[in-house]
């Protein structure tokens, strides 16, 4: 996952809970939490219960993200943001917590006389992880048109500045699928399966080789060691499970979006 996508996930996440972007650049972002989302994120419990049982105003916190860490200042204060660190999983988690499905249709444009018709499309926000001693993370966001079968990539920046709203407007009329959402997820995830074939897997043949090596200095330590200890066996596992590789492809999050604008 490239920073700038970071970024866009991270503005998307505040923008859709309600906390106001008080400074923005390419490189970070500062942001006013709302009381709920300072409660799920900012580990202050100790905070908000006094808060509560004194009757005191509260006083959220204030965030601050860098999101492109090679050409953020020195002079900026704040938290590096990139794929792995626990702030992004944490991220992750809340959305996962908050539902993970939406529904949303895009508004027609201001003094619309004619009916407008809205598109239904399934978007769905995906993340690889490449594991062993070393973890790799990629994000992807795709979107299938349910009437034609078309995919694009990129689903969530096509969508993210357009006016979208969770109930359909007036003068407006969607049209129904001609692909059901299921049939299109199981499409999706094909898709992801081809990525994932199509990528290098060069680290696992390199974490192997480093499996390889530490397997052989363990036992170069317990050469001529007639009575071999219990300990052999466990840090022979430790370093097995350490090495070990596994590829997940996890869906973050998704929904049905029912558009007036064309994506292709």
């Amino acid at each position: 996952m490239r920073q700038q996508e970071i970024h866009q996930y991270i503005q998307r996440f505040f923008h859709e809970n309600k906390c106001r972007v008080l400074d923005e650049s390419y490189d970070h972002m500062t942001v006013q939490l709302t009381i709920d989302m300072d409660k799920r994120i900012m580990n202050r419990p100790y905070y908000w219960s006094y808060v509560e049982s004194g009757g005191v105003e509260p006083n959220p916190a204030k965030l601050t993200l860098i999101t492109n860490p090679s050409q953020f200042s020195a002079s900026l204060a704040g938290e590096r943001i990139h794929f792995g660190s626990p702030r992004l999983h944490q991220l992750f988690q809340v959305t996962k917590e908050q539902g993970a499905f939406v529904q949303m249709y895009e508004k027609p444009g201001q003094n619309q006389a004619t009916q407008v018709t809205l598109t239904p499309w399934l978007g769905v926000n995906y993340k690889i992880t490449y594991s062993s001693d070393r973890t790799k993370e990629m994000l992807y966001s795709l979107g299938m048109n349910l009437m034609n079968g078309a995919v694009i990539d990129g689903f969530q920046e096509s969508v993210r500045k357009l006016d979208l709203a969770p109930s359909v407007s007036a003068n407006t009329y969607y049209l129904p699928y001609n692909i059901p959402p299921m049939r299109a997820l199981n499409r999706l995830e094909e898709v992801m399966e081809n990525v994932v074939n199509q990528d290098d897997h060069t680290w696992v043949d390199e974490a192997k080789q480093r499996q390889v090596r530490d397997l052989r200095v363990l036992d170069y330590f317990y050469t001529g060691v007639e009575d071999v200890p219990e300990s052999y066996a466990m840090e022979k596992k430790a370093i097995e499970e350490q090495y070990e590789t596994t590829i997940r492809i996890e869906i973050i999050n998704g929904g049905l979006f029912y558009l007036k604008t064309a994506l292709l």
